[in-house]
């Protein structure tokens, strides 16, 4: 499947893995809507890749929604959806925010329900269509701290799962990546070294995109 005149969207696209995917994706002939909430970031990645920006905070389901209608009125299609973008508070659960806690699933588990419910009927009535969710090797174990990280990973993992089921036969494949330690802002200050460049997230994110149906609903882990 040629991606000339295809759109493919990500989020968390301002930095780290998801300026990585979105290069690649662009490089591959592909319409990238990045998505991201800080402009100088998503900007900068915009001049170097030719991806479309899009500001958006997606903790806001409001802003989400409208940023998905804008999307689709202005390239009419999403042929691949990225879900990306991650959020982590590291806090034991005793005394933890439920402020927190919320902001954490709605980024983390809530938009990309949401951005896939906005792409799906198109997808489908084309009958092609990708969806890869960024989970982390946090969505197969735990981690003390990170209770609302692994929570969002765990459950992003279980909506790969059953959004697959729900598609199945109608041309969208469904799929979700788990990179362990990647050498991003994210993980710097977290006591972990990295094991792996987002380059080499993206290029297994290009893999997911371009395999066959039979790895539909599969949570591929990465280890580095």
């Amino acid at each position: 499947m040629s991606p000339i005149g295809q759109v493919a969207l990500v989020t968390g696209a301002g930095r780290g893995i998801g300026a990585a995917v979105t290069g690649r994706l662009a490089r591959l002939g592909y319409t990238v809507a990045a998505i991201a909430r800080t402009r100088s970031q998503l900007e900068a990645v915009a001049a170097e890749t030719g991806a479309v920006p899009f500001v958006c905070d997606l903790a806001d389901a409001t802003a989400v929604e409208t940023t998905a209608a804008a999307l689709l009125e202005r390239f009419g299609r999403i042929d691949v959806l990225v879900n990306n973008a991650g959020l982590v508070v590291r806090h034991p659960v005793e005394g933890h925010a439920v402020e927190d806690w919320d902001r954490v699933q709605a980024v983390n588990l809530r938009a990309p329900f949401q951005w896939a419910r906005a792409c799906l009927p198109g997808m489908r009535a084309r009958r092609a269509g990708r969806i890869v969710n960024i989970s982390s090797i946090s969505g197969t174990l735990g981690t003390p701290g990170l209770s609302a990280y692994c929570a969002s990973k765990w459950g992003l993992i279980g909506f790969t799962r059953a959004l697959s089921e729900e598609v199945k036969g109608d041309g969208v494949i469904v799929t979700a990546l788990c990179p362990g330690s990647v050498d991003t802002e994210m993980l710097r200050g977290s006591g972990y070294a990295p094991d792996m460049t987002a380059e080499q997230v993206a290029e297994v994110v290009e893999f997911l995109v371009r395999a066959p149906s039979a790895i539909a609903g599969c949570a591929l882990e990465m280890f580095g």
